[in-house]
């Protein structure tokens, strides 16, 4: 490697090093916010930059003849200004003023970025040792062969999917990101009620007797038998109506929520007083209820109604929480000032209501 560029790959591994270190161990959340409005536009910037240039180093990587000047100046561009821009802006996004949820996915975005380009640059250093060796040897400079090639747009590739990924999250900022989790959880819990709904106990019932009943041999008690399993299954079948009467208009709360709270909010969540803990709040109690429905749902198909009936309390006390955060505007200065109310406030009371309603039938299922 030449005198000029070896030092600048040297820079640009140890710059690296250096910025995933720091993403790993961020300082500790200022008392008083900062001023960082500008933190996604540069994540936007920085991260659109990179991209930007780890295109024009690995077509310089692959181009014959391979350009040390040109790589160098690349390197250095990114050194100077890209990196120290990308780790900035990572670094601003802190949890006291986007949420801890969307601080931790952009520190793992911009660390994700770090370690694709560290890929990119040893690749692309591999193939500069290469070329200087064939220098050495007095060998007319060759092309790349295409084991380098695909090396280096596959490490590119990479590196383009961080930075695209990372654009993404910093054009959606917190509400969008908040929105697609909670859609996420929304699906699955969706999939859920669709899978209870699926369960037959008549038919698992079918399945228990006719695996036992050729061993046990028919005598007299077959008829009492038959009647324990009916009975069973009956049970079973109650248990599955009354779940599904009571998860069905839990599920309604997640497009109730995403279409009156998150979508078309703008930054109305982060700019009122207490925003960011409310959002907090939705997104703890809103990512609970899927694995808790899950838990109901095994217990169900294991006819332990206790334990189905326990977590679907823990439900029903998530969405409740969830429902009452956002009962109000965003802007409503007083969680208890119905003067603010709107459509969606309407809505959440008469859901609490029904959820009180279809409680009642098993006389287990509250708060």
């Amino acid at each position: 490697m030449s005198k000029e560029l070896s030092p600048v790959f040297d820079t640009t591994l140890t710059l690296i090093g250096q910025f995933q270190e720091a993403l790993a161990t961020p300082p500790p959340a200022p008392t008083e916010p900062a001023k960082d409005a500008d933190a996604l536009p540069l994540l936007t910037a920085s991260s659109s930059a990179l991209k930007a240039h780890v295109t024009k180093l690995s077509l310089l990587a692959i181009t014959t003849p391979f350009t040390h000047s040109a790589v160098a100046t690349i390197l250095r561009e990114l050194n100077e200004a890209v990196l120290p821009s990308l780790v900035t802006a990572a670094l601003l996004v802190t949890p006291t003023q986007y949420t801890k949820a969307f601080h931790s996915e952009v520190l793992v975005l911009a660390k994700t970025a770090f370690t694709e380009l560290h890929g990119l640059v040893r690749e692309v250093r591999r193939v500069g040792e290469g070329k200087d060796q064939e220098k050495k040897d007095g060998v007319k400079e060759r092309d790349v062969t295409k084991s380098e090639k695909d090396a280096v747009m596959l490490a590119t590739g990479r590196v383009w999917d961080a930075c695209d990924t990372a654009t993404d999250v910093a054009g959606k900022g917190v509400v969008g990101f908040v929105m697609q989790r909670v859609e996420q959880w929304r699906d699955l819990v969706r999939d859920a009620v669709e899978e209870i709904e699926d369960w037959d106990p008549e038919e698992e019932g079918d399945e228990f007797f006719d695996e036992f009943s050729d061993e046990e041999g028919k005598g007299a008690d077959d008829d009492d038998s038959k009647d324990d399993d009916e009975d069973e299954t009956a049970a079973l079948e109650q248990h599955k109506k009354s779940t599904l009467r009571f998860i069905k208009p839990l599920a309604l709360v997640y497009p109730a929520i995403i279409n009156n709270r998150l979508k078309n909010a703008g930054n109305a969540p982060l700019a009122a007083e207490g925003g960011v803990k409310k959002l907090e709040s939705l997104m703890l109690n809103l990512k609970a209820i899927p694995d808790d429905v899950d838990e109901a749902a095994g217990a169900l198909y294991e006819a332990d109604f206790e334990k189905s009936t326990q977590y679907l309390q823990k439900i029903r006390k998530c969405a409740t929480q969830a429902v009452e955060l956002v009962a109000l505007p965003w802007d409503a200065v007083d969680s208890k000032d119905d003067t603010t109310a709107d459509k969606f406030s309407t809505w959440a009371k008469t859901w609490l209501k029904v959820i009180d309603e279809v409680s009642k039938p098993t006389g287990k299922i509250t708060e």
